[in-house]
């Protein structure tokens, strides 16, 4: 009796399924206008956050979602067109660094999507104002506003319930998620570095869900999940985690999903977070091979590893399902079987499990077990491989069947897939290019093309036609509003000190006179020879200056030097005295002239080029004379130029944090007129500098120095006499000389649209 009234129900429930699809065509609504977009604006809103506005001719319907760790957000208005509104906006405003518009057909009605890249993460509250869809982004943890703590309310007439709470394991994070009858007040905090703490206020927990779960035998990112109730009626979760480990809570529906990762091993793409930690160029990710989701991987034991061609054309690599692979966790048992039919194997696990097993038509046989404080899905697991059965899990449903044809069944799900790709509708794009040169984003976009994809290059307007199917074509435009970006443009400022400082101290000594004994005089010396004698210096020399040793005329009798060390002296430097010292009738004359000159002296001259360059491009800027040089060849006298000139040769290189790499020469080279040649012709001082150098944004660097210092001390006298205490002052000329010089180049170098260059 019980079987025939099954049977009725099911008859009766076909049938009216059969009566609602026969219905549906005549009862369906006529479908609804097209919204067509007419605005898009980005508006600043505080601080940091933007708001951004896309103003429709019908009021929009929307679906919102997160993508690239709370990088970016995708926005989707069904039934809209994008109209005459800018494809992109690049100008960063607040946390937004670009707004781009994209029109699409998804199940045969136009939809319109608007992709908002974040410079950062930021809460994010999108409403609907008349006819305007208005995103509101403010700078924060990645989710909905309403995650934020909010002010007390009364309590609502209907509290919240926890309805589920489960641990997720996965290859790159594990989750916490956390089913709910409707929307909770959420407050996440951290009491120690290696606890997380969820609370959630007015929320009712079971006491079944009352628990701890002991998730440590995953070796994952976390050790323990415990729920419990405060005395005030909230309810606490608790995560014991590694304090490397991070979270993110996300809003999915009335649920909340509490992701824990690892930020080192986690892929930048995901988290869009520079590994430096400073103003760097950001990552971005613009294609992701998709992986088939909707097909079911195929098990079959622990230890298999599903290899074939048709997993590795899904993208199911052997080391991805390695990963995949999680230690088991389930309930342990004692089993004890001899001959049991599989198919009663299968149901008492099944029970054991509490989960769904749907068994094939063509299982048999039977199987003999003893196992001992073993988990159900490990028995589990050695019973399918036993037998060469393969299982599919979905939820908590497990269809088992043999596994050749669930790895059939897997290949013809794959094949399909790939046809409908092959059979999807082609679109052409023009993507217009601002700062790179099209030809060269073609090459780098090539690659993303389909099988049945093309691209060519209009080089007049630097514009890309790209055909090809929808999804390769935002990728490949994701990738050309990446790449076309404002080349760096870096001003190099260099500065060339350079100082001088002389000193020189000469010191000179110039006497002699005459003395006559004679007749004439009236002093001879008395006896016949010699009776006359005449003395008179010995150092005679009409081109020896005289000026200075007569107050009564500029020329003198030579005098006659008996010692002749002046110094140089003469107009504009240094000082004599002259001294004449004579008897009565001139019989005895002494001449006496003391020189000085003493000189010092400091000269600095500071140069500094500058220019202005674009990156991983060369620049110079040079100034100077030309010096005319006399060669004399058998072909007659020849004028030849040398250079002499100020020169700043640069190459520099940006970096992705900013910095400023760069191979600089430096010269100064002038013409010195104090050192000349043979010729009369002058030579040329020589100063250069060649390096290779990182130096951060506006910072200044000495590149190179140079300090050179000359001491003398010269000594010029009268053998004998001169070496005689004090009085050989009298024999002596002193001189002295000190000369220093030091030459420093400094190098700054400045990013002048950094914003633009760097801000992506």
């Amino acid at each position: 009796m019980r079987h025939s009234s099954f049977r009725s129900r099911a008859t009766l429930s076909v049938a009216l399924a059969l009566s609602a699809l026969s219905l549906a065509p005549v009862l369906s609504a006529e479908p609804a206008p097209v919204s067509v977009a007419t605005r898009l604006l980005v508006e600043p809103d505080g601080a940091r956050g933007a708001t951004v506005r896309v103003e429709f001719s019908r009021p929009p319907t929307y679906n919102v979602r997160l993508e690239r760790g709370g990088l970016r957000l995708v926005v989707d208005v069904p039934n809209a067109d994008l109209g005459s509104v800018p494809a992109a906006f690049t100008d960063p405003v607040g946390v937004v660094g670009g707004v781009m518009a994209q029109g699409f057909k998804a199940a045969g009605a136009k939809t319109t999507r608007v992709l908002i890249t974040l410079l950062e993460t930021a809460r994010y509250a999108v409403t609907v104002e008349g006819n305007t869809l208005v995103v509101r982004l403010v700078p924060g943890k990645s989710g909905p506003l309403d995650l934020e703590p909010a002010p007390k309310k009364s309590a609502p007439a209907v509290e919240p319930r926890v309805m589920d709470l489960r641990f997720e394991h996965g290859v790159l994070e594990d989750k916490v998620v956390i089913e709910l009858s409707d929307r909770a007040e959420v407050r996440e905090s951290s009491p120690s570095p290696k606890k997380s703490r969820l609370e959630l206020s007015g929320a009712k927990l079971p006491p079944e869900l009352e628990r701890i779960l002991d998730v440590s035998a995953f070796r994952g990112r976390i050790s323990a999940v415990a729920a419990y109730r405060t005395k005030d009626g909230k309810v606490v979760l608790e995560v014991d985690r590694n304090d490397r480990i991070e979270a993110r809570l996300d809003r999915q529906g009335r649920g909340l999903v509490w992701s824990f990762y690892d930020p080192s091993t986690l892929p930048a793409s995901v988290t869009g977070i520079a590994r430096d930690g400073g103003a760097a160029r950001k990552t971005r990710t613009v294609h992701v091979d998709e992986v088939m989701a909707d097909i079911p991987v195929v098990h079959s034991g622990f230890e298999r590893e599903v290899t074939s061609g048709a997993d590795q054309a899904a993208g199911f690599s052997p080391a991805l399902l390695a990963q995949q692979r999680q230690a088991f966790a389930g309930r342990r048992i004692d089993l004890d079987l001899k001959d049991a039919d599989v198919h009663n194997v299968l149901r008492l696990l099944a029970d054991v499990g509490q989960v769904n097993i749907v068994t094939a038509d063509n299982v048999q046989g039977s199987v003999t077990i003893r196992m001992r404080n073993v988990p159900w899905d490990q028995a589990l697991d050695v019973v399918l491989q036993s037998k060469g059965l393969g299982m599919v899990r979905q939820a908590n449903m497990i269809r088992v069947a043999p596994l050749a044809d669930l790895e059939k069944e897997r290949e013809m799900q794959i094949a399909r897939r790939l046809q409908e790709v092959k059979l999807s509708p082609i679109e052409t794009r023009l993507i217009p290019i601002s700062y790179a040169t099209a030809s060269a984003i073609q090459d780098r976009a090539q690659p993303l093309l389909s099988e049945r994809g093309t691209m060519a290059v209009d080089d007049r307007t630097n514009v890309l036609i790209v055909r090809d199917i929808a999804g390769n074509l935002n990728q490949i435009e994701e990738l050309a509003r990446s790449l076309d970006t404002q080349t760096p443009q870096v001003l190099v400022e260099a500065r060339i000190v350079e100082a001088t400082s002389r000193y020189l101290r000469d010191v000179g000594i110039q006497w002699g006179g005459d003395a006559t004994f004679s007749a004439a005089t009236g002093n001879p010396t008395g006896v016949a020879f010699p009776n006359s004698v005449g003395i008179t210096g010995g150092a005679s020399d009409n081109n020896t200056p005289t000026a200075g040793l007569s107050p009564f005329a500029n020329q003198v009798a030579n005098p006659n030097f008996a010692v002749n060390l002046p110094a140089a002296v003469g107009a504009g430097q240094g000082g004599a005295l002259g001294l004449t010292f004579g008897s009565i009738n001139n019989n005895f004359n002494l001449a006496l002239r003391l020189s000085a000159a003493e000189a010092s002296g400091m000269l600095r001259i500071l140069s500094s080029p500058r220019i202005l360059t674009l990156d991983n491009s060369e620049a110079r800027i040079s100034q100077g004379t030309l010096l005319p040089f006399s060669q004399v060849s058998a072909q007659g006298v020849q004028t030849t130029f040398q250079e002499a000139k100020l020169q700043l040769l640069v190459r520099p290189h940006v970096t992705a944090d900013g910095s400023v790499s760069m191979r600089v020469k430096i010269n100064r080279d002038e013409p010195d007129f104090n050192q000349t040649s043979a010729d009369g012709d002058p030579t040329i001082l020589k100063r250069e500098a060649e390096t290779e150098l990182l130096v951060m944004d506006g910072h200044t660097a000495v590149i190179g120095g140079i300090y050179t210092r000359n001491t003398g001390r010269n000594l010029d006298q009268v053998p004998f006499f001169g070496d005689i205490p004090l009085l050989g002052l009298l024999f002596q000329r002193r001189r002295a000389s000190d000369t220093r010089s030091e030459l420093v180049i400094f190098l700054t170098p400045r990013i002048v649209n950094r914003a633009e260059a760097l801000g992506r």
